[in-house]
């Protein structure tokens, strides 16, 4: 889930007509991302599963399928290796996809 936070200063502008007019001065923006079960303010790379599934096939793997963000931003899934075995991978935050418990 991400969401949109966008924050909008105003200003008191004095019209020619003696009046207070209220005007947005500027408009700054921010993206948060949660994922459920991490905690508050825990911060979530961009990444996305596509961008991470053709990193997973560039490193060789086929097949690559349920793939999860962790909190901590390693990415898992399943595929299967240059040998043509199926086990499960992952990608650390660094990039480095490397087998996972086989």
């Amino acid at each position: 889930m991400s969401r949109r936070i966008v924050s909008i200063g105003f200003a008191l502008v004095m019209a020619a007509a003696g009046q207070a007019v209220i005007e947005p001065v500027a408009a700054q923006a921010s993206t948060m991302v949660q994922i459920a079960g991490c905690d508050a303010g825990v911060k979530i790379d961009g990444t996305t599963a596509e961008q991470t599934k053709k990193h997973i096939e560039a490193a060789g793997y086929t097949q690559v399928r349920d793939l999860t963000k962790a909190c901590d931003n390693v990415w898992h899934g399943t595929a299967v290796n240059k040998d043509g075995t199926a086990g499960n991978v992952l990608v650390t935050p660094q990039g480095e996809v490397m087998p996972e418990g086989n």
